[in-house]
């Protein structure tokens, strides 16, 4: 069972991502709202200061997609 101030915690640093990073919290939404079918390509790119690109990407499988569902269900 989830202790109710760990979860609380976890909105507490949700919400404040969300207010940091409006633009990527958005993009989220949006993709999760849409549906992301088993197969789709989630690619990332990384840059740190004086550093050069590193890239890396999955393709999401049906596992993936229950981890998903079950933290929507965390709200």
């Amino acid at each position: 069972m989830i202790n109710p101030a760990s979860l609380m915690k976890v909105m507490g640093m949700r919400n404040k991502f969300i207010n940091n990073h409006p633009k990527v919290a958005e993009f989220f939404r949006r993709v999760v709202v849409n549906g992301m079918p088993e197969g789709t390509i989630i690619e990332v790119t990384v840059t740190k200061p004086g550093e050069d690109p590193i890239t890396t990407n999955m393709k999401v499988l049906a596992s993936d997609l229950e981890i998903m569902n079950e933290l929507k269900n965390l709200k």
